[in-house]
């Protein structure tokens, strides 16, 4: 019985330290923890969070920012009404600081956003503009931010959210003003402007097979065949758990991914009903080793960025009322039972 209750012991010493729960004894100095980030790379793949300037100043989230994570999003600092706040006067200082950061953490960035119909600036929204006037404030406010960063940024985000949840085009300014086409026009310019970087499009609610992403599916493939530069589709991930989850994700990956196109998780986060108890936690953690899981099984998902890593700073409560704890690090920064769930599906 004696020996038996050491065994016990012995093997809760494990687990918990398997856990990442402290017994006691001290690790050793060099025993680095391993990142997610690094776990990510044995698969050929990044993991990444978005950040945003106002949070810069906590120097224990930039010391988990800049370890854990390999890839970058700047949350706000490279959108329209922050980089072109008047008309012709470009601003990349919030940018800047974040693509700084990140190359200072040697850190990849993916770029966000050139092309959405949210958060313009007065001048742009202000205004009726004939299709000429605003194809070319399109394209300088394109090419000037993508020179800006050439050389600087893996992939952008060109046009974010250009689908209805029924399939038919969001009816933004540049549609009703430019017709479809704005959207080939922006990936060309973009790509004038960077050869290199990879160009993207963006949106939520397009992780199930479904009316919203058959026309991303739809429209890649004609752009595809145009020879547009088009490179990669992202599939935001803002899921909740009240809505069930997006059990095709896998089968919609591998459909991109066979038009030639790199797929990425670009937005991650898994809401719920406050308050969160251990069951709710249970199931984000397992939705997020399931989403880790699909991106993993698909070779041409390259890698999965959280909308930040913790629900210190996240977006969630402001815009859903009593929603919340939607990330793997909570207030406090201490990791979550989703934290643990994604390391173990990075491990296989």
């Amino acid at each position: 019985m004696h020996k038996n209750r050491l065994r016990l012991v012995g093997a809760l010493a494990v687990a918990l330290m398997a856990a990442g729960v402290g017994t006691g004894v001290p690790a050793q100095a060099h025993d680095k923890p391993t990142t997610l980030a690094d776990l990510a790379q044995r698969h050929g793949r990044y993991y990444g969070s978005a950040t945003d300037n106002p949070e810069l100043v906590d120097e224990p989230y930039k010391a988990i920012l800049g370890s854990e994570f390999d890839m970058i999003t700047p949350g706000n600092g490279q959108k329209w009404y922050a980089t072109e706040p008047q008309q012709g006067v470009f601003d990349f200082s919030k940018g800047d600081e974040i693509v700084n950061l990140a190359r200072a953490n040697h850190q990849r960035v993916r770029g966000h956003t050139l092309v959405w119909h949210s958060q313009l600036p007065d001048w742009l929204t202000s205004r009726e503009w004939t299709a000429t006037e605003l194809r070319a404030v399109l394209k300088k406010h394109i090419q000037t931010e993508v020179r800006h960063y050439r050389g600087k940024i893996y992939a952008w985000d060109v046009v974010n959210e250009a689908f209805n949840e029924d399939g038919t085009y969001r009816e933004t300014i540049f549609y009703k003003t430019l017709g479809p086409g704005y959207i080939a026009d922006a990936l060309r310019w973009a790509h004038q402007a960077d050869p290199k970087a990879k160009l993207y499009l963006n949106d939520y609610n397009v992780e199930a097979v479904g009316p919203k992403s058959d026309a991303y599916y739809k429209l890649a493939k004609e752009l595809k065949a145009q020879g547009v530069p088009l490179h990669g589709f992202g599939l935001q991930a803002h899921l909740a758990l009240q809505y069930g989850y997006p059990t095709t994700l896998e089968d919609n990956l591998r459909r991109f991914a066979r038009l030639g196109l790199d797929t990425a998780l670009t937005e991650v986060d898994i809401r719920m009903i406050l308050p969160a108890d251990e069951t709710k936690l249970a199931t984000q953690a397992q939705w997020y080793r399931d989403l880790t899981e699909a991106c993993l099984a698909v070779r041409r998902c390259v890698g999965i960025t959280l909308w930040d890593y913790t629900d210190k700073y996240s977006w969630i409560p402001a815009f859903f009322e009593g929603q919340g704890a939607a990330l793997p690090w909570d207030e406090q920064l201490q990791p979550k039972p989703a934290y643990f769930a994604i390391k173990e599906a990075l491990k296989k």
